[in-house]
């Protein structure tokens, strides 16, 4: 959520940021709105002294007990009306607020969509392949470790089943990564719940916009009430880990990683490569989230997009940073890069993490504040979270990098040691 200070007193700043992202605000229906909101707090404040006033006098006029009673009874009553107009008008701006995005960070590039996103840069060698190139779901039934059918048989479309020794790989690739960042980037490993309550999904932004793209589980005690839901991304209940908390500005930043799978009902709009183990509803991802200080925020961005590019470079798969434009980039970000991998089968780049730094826009919606050293102020963390990497998407790329003419998969030599040494699945 947007500062509430910033949008009542800078409200045309706030509509110019939001029109880079493609977003309209109501001005005029803000202001008539906020217009009321200050009108019935005014009347209800001149209420209350009235009817203080009338108090004083009680005491003073026992004679006329009676009349000055029956006035308090009437404010009273005008306050309550009041009261409940004004928390109505609190409700319906409140629930304007829920909905505006964050404002993009300088150097954001302004666009409508992915194809206005800016190349950063490129890494790794895409090797020119002799030999006719299979996909990873070709190679998948080639060793019979990918199995789209049972996966729709269980779960129906969208699903899917590993077996042998791609499933060991897949395993193997999360281990891998968690290592990498413990070891390496000092983040701290945490396991979560998958499933989640509403305001823990609202805390992050998901909630109320992106409802319809999340699994919905009926309330454990009424049946008719959806209370709960399975995470889209471990960025959810670690971020809300710090919810409505006050943090010693000593103990930021607070680094952490956890491997989860993420449910995501919507998988259609995300994209037209949707075979595979590209676009599915449930899928497994290594995420990282930091919580630090904001003047720390800029810089640390850097740093989390550095850290899941470690992951491709030790793979030695080929990619690429973008930096995505204000239409590209999601609900609760300020800015964005994505990293891409290279897949030889369709000749093109694929996301393989998205790494975000959200402001402090999380932080105002879960109330995670921090206490300044130098003066004991309390002051709003900024959050960031980044992909590093989703599971699936890298062991399907190390399968198509990685072919042979043969078809054999050539194991990319970092993780040998996790394979007991093996150096190919043929």
């Amino acid at each position: 959520m947007l500062d509430t200070h910033l949008l009542r007193n800078n409200i045309n700043y706030v509509y110019k940021m939001l029109k880079k992202r493609n977003f309209y605000l109501d001005i005029n229906l803000i202001n008539q709105l906020e217009k009321k909101r200050k009108n019935i707090q005014i009347k209800l404040e001149k209420l209350q002294i009235k009817k203080n006033q009338i108090s004083k006098n009680l005491s003073k006029n026992i004679e006329n007990i009676s009349k000055y009673k029956k006035i308090v009874i009437e404010i009273n009553n005008q306050i309550s009306k009041n009261k409940i107009l004004l928390n109505n008008i609190k409700k319906d701006i409140y629930n304007i607020y829920n909905l505006i995005p964050n404002l993009p960070l300088d150097g954001v590039p302004i666009g409508k969509d992915s194809k206005e996103n800016k190349e950063i840069k490129k890494w790794g060698k895409i090797v020119k392949y002799n030999f006719p190139i299979l996909d990873h779901i070709e190679i998948g039934y080639l060793h019979k470790g990918i199995d789209l059918e049972s996966g729709v048989n269980l779960s129906g479309s969208k699903f899917f089943v590993l077996k042998g020794t791609i499933a060991y790989l897949y395993r193997i690739l999360i281990q891998f990564m968690l290592n990498i960042h413990i070891n390496n980037h000092n983040y701290k490993e945490i396991y979560v719940p998958y499933v989640v309550k509403k305001k823990t999904l609202y805390g992050t932004g998901q909630l109320p916009k992106f409802s319809k793209d999340l699994f919905h589980i009926k309330n454990f005690k009424n049946s008719n009430v959806c209370d709960y839901f399975l995470i889209p991304t471990a960025e959810v209940p670690l971020t809300n880990l710090v919810y409505n908390k006050i943090i010693e500005e000593k103990e930021l930043p607070i680094k952490m990683v956890a491997h989860s799978p993420c449910f995501r009902s919507e998988v259609g709009s995300y994209g037209k490569y949707n075979k595979g183990l590209i676009r599915t509803h449930q899928f497994d991802k290594v995420e990282l989230v930091q919580l630090v200080k904001p003047k720390f925020s800029i810089k640390t961005l850097e740093q989390i997009t550095d850290h899941a590019e470690k992951i491709l470079q030790l793979l030695k798969l080929p990619y690429r940073k973008m930096l995505l434009c204000t239409g590209d980039m999601s609900f609760a970000a300020s800015k964005t890069y994505d990293l891409e991998v290279w897949f030889p089968s369709k000749n093109k780049y694929y996301e393989i993490s998205s790494c975000s730094n959200m402001w402090d826009f999380q932080s105002r919606r879960i109330k995670a504040r921090y206490r300044r050293i130098k003066d004991g102020k309390i002051k709003f963390i900024h959050t960031l979270n980044g992909s590093g990497l989703a599971v699936g998407r890298t062991l399907a790329a190390i399968m198509e990098n990685y072919q042979l003419k043969n078809g054999s998969i050539k194991i990319p030599r970092i993780l040998r040691p996790y394979m007991q040494g093996l150096k190919y699945i043929k």
